[in-house]
């Protein structure tokens, strides 16, 4: 046994990284095999991968299943893409006038201030771009894309996502907030982040000081199945909504992490609990190397019509699809008109009628 200048000696040589990176971080750990380093080195070159300590806890190195391994760890499947799977799969591209801003709805924005994240989603539709520097918008980019907002009296909210918002500092976030409250046409912000749930430490009282502006800002987590929601995730959802931070919820169906009854139930039924609304539940894009994730429109749709037997109106988000091409979400138990061989038609907010086929 190793005296004690010793251990200290051998921790500071190997210390547990507070983040995996890296294939090797993730065989020290016991989330991969270690034939896999390699080949998951690859997929690391090509899309990001962070895990913070807090996430791996969660994680049962014992099962092959583990819905919250599933989620963040790599796979070598990434690097298979299907045919028709796309790189934008729901057209980020095509609706962004400027460089961090997506202008896909008459009355809302999307404005990215940041690609980083805290932890990177395996099912990511960004997955390209975020965590890499080169794609990441400038400060110029983002007082361009205020401009344009301010120039524009048909946009009313304005929705922070990237990357996550949280991910910058209190200070940044704090003035960025302000000015686009100084916008007086804009009703509420929101801002789409996993911050809470995957880094609960990040909410401090100086960040919920830095929240706080001249326009109501509402928060939507994303999660995914309810082992997620810890005590430290609890009190932090307290400690916002304390801070007058309303909080709505937004979760991605997916296969082998929580696509049946039991699992969606007691996620929503937490997070009501925790005073969060279950906003939306995603039917998981056509992005590159995300297949072992998705399941048919058909199955995401039964289980949902399972959950109206199971769960109270208050506990039910609206499951939607994202039609490819940036047509805009669609109420999934709605969007049918025909379908056939794997193909259905959706109409878009437009009153459009766009195919969505199968994956």
């Amino acid at each position: 046994m190793p005296n004690r200048m010793e251990t200290v000696t051998l921790s500071k040589i190997n210390p547990t990284p507070a983040v995996l990176r890296t294939a090797l971080q993730l065989d020290q750990a016991g989330l991969i095999k270690h034939e896999e380093i390699e080949a998951l080195e690859r997929v690391g070159e090509r899309y990001s991968v962070a895990i913070p300590a807090g996430v791996v806890a969660l994680m049962d190195p014992n099962d092959p299943e583990d819905p919250i391994a599933k989620q963040f760890v790599p796979d070598t499947a990434e690097l298979d893409a299907l045919d028709n799977e796309l790189a934008d799969p729901i057209g980020d591209h095509d609706h962004s006038p400027l460089p961090g801003l997506i202008h896909r709805y008459p009355d809302r924005v999307l404005l990215m201030p940041t690609l980083s994240c805290p932890v990177y989603c395996r099912y990511c539709f960004r997955r390209d771009r975020v965590g890499r520097n080169a794609a990441a918008p400038s400060s110029t980019d983002i007082d361009s894309a205020i401009a344009y907002i301010k120039d524009r009296k048909d946009i009313h909210e304005v929705i922070l996502t990237g990357g996550d918002p949280l991910s910058l500092s209190d200070t940044r976030l704090g003035a960025l907030l302000a000015q686009l409250s100084a916008v007086p046409h804009l009703n509420n912000l929101r801002i789409h982040t996993r911050v809470p749930v995957s880094l609960p430490s990040r909410v401090t009282d100086r960040l919920i000081k830095a929240l706080r502006c001249d326009l109501p800002v509402w928060m939507v987590l994303h999660v995914n199945h309810s082992r997620e929601l810890t005590t430290e995730v609890a009190n932090t959802c307290e400690r916002l909504t304390r801070g007058g931070i309303p909080l709505l919820s937004q979760s991605v169906l997916l296969k082998g992490v929580n696509a049946d009854i039991e699992t969606l139930s007691e996620l929503f039924r937490r997070l009501i609990a925790l005073k969060v609304k279950p906003y939306y539940l995603h039917h998981p894009d056509q992005a590159q190397g995300t297949a072992r994730f998705r399941l048919s429109l058909e199955e995401g749709r039964a289980i949902f019509d399972a959950l109206r037997g199971h769960l109270s109106g208050l506990c039910q988000p609206t499951y939607v699809v994202d039609i490819p091409e940036g047509y805009g979400k669609v109420a999934a138990q709605t969007a049918a008109i025909e379908q056939s061989d794997q193909e259905w038609r959706m109409k878009d907010f437009k009153g459009e009628i766009h195919r969505y086929e199968e994956i």
